[in-house]
């Protein structure tokens, strides 16, 4: 079993993809997990697979555009485990369009879920690990947040976002929280089920035939946390050996 030393871990967006693969492989290696979506039939099926696996895990509905649920959230791991020694801020939509169609509820909701998601995060989380004088902050951006592709301006802008306020959180916490980025590449998950334009939907099916699995991004995630204490991993991008993006 790996040394996670029962680590207290909660994920935001665990019904699927890389929430859902970091949940299973980090309570299959000794830590206890807390998972947050909104699909609680998804959420129950997970839970009772890792306990069914002699893992360690719990669950709650979450919605991240919500601060009074993340607070919940937060409040219910530590009811349950007694801390929270990592919050996974993995939710996120990706619903692409040019912006000559003019969705202004889809960018709405990439605002609300990919930027103000992560921001509860830390609103919620922070006051406790400061408390602890422990903690750590992993923020799942994407390669979206280093270039911009046609179709994918709003979603890039907030990934930036992400990765601005990651870097803002490292700078102005103590070395008791550490502060991570994690940037996938073209990954397998339901993301691409958000995109209602049909040309944005046809393009991503082609930008998609090179990925890689979700366990790829949760094993970066593993890394990040296994660090001895006085390690930070920063920043990390993870993409497709095979893929140019």
């Amino acid at each position: 079993m790996s040394n996670l030393n029962r680590k207290v871990v909660v994920i935001t967006g665990a019904s699927s993809g890389i929430g859902e693969a970091t949940a299973r492989l980090l309570a299959a290696k000794g830590a206890h997990v807390v998972l947050g979506a909104r699909r609680t039939e998804r959420l129950e099926v997970i839970t009772s697979e890792i306990e069914a696996t002699g893992g360690s895990a719990a669950y709650m509905q979450l919605d991240v555009t919500r601060l009074e649920e993340m607070e919940q959230f937060i409040q219910f791991a530590v009811h349950t485990f007694g801390q929270v020694d990592v919050l996974l801020n993995n939710a996120g939509v990706m619903p692409l369009s040019t912006l000559e169609e003019i969705k202004v509820e889809e960018w709405n909701r990439m605002i609300d879920v990919n930027i103000r998601g992560v921001l509860h995060g830390i609103a919620a989380g922070l006051p406790l690990m400061k408390k602890q004088v422990n903690g750590h902050f992993i923020n799942i951006a994407s390669i979206g947040a280093y270039s911009v592709t046609p179709t994918a301006a709003v979603y890039c802008a907030t990934k930036y976002a992400v990765k601005a306020i990651t870097d803002g959180l490292r700078m102005e916490t103590d070395s008791s929280i550490r502060v991570t980025l994690i940037s996938p590449g073209v990954t397998e998950s339901e993301l691409a089920d958000t995109i209602s334009d049909e040309h944005a939907r046809q393009a991503m099916k082609e930008y998609r035939r090179v990925s890689i699995p979700a366990s790829a991004i949760a094993n970066a995630i593993l890394y990040a946390i296994e660090q001895p204490a006085e390690v930070d991993v920063s920043e990390m991008i993870i993409r497709p050996a095979a893929s140019i993006h």
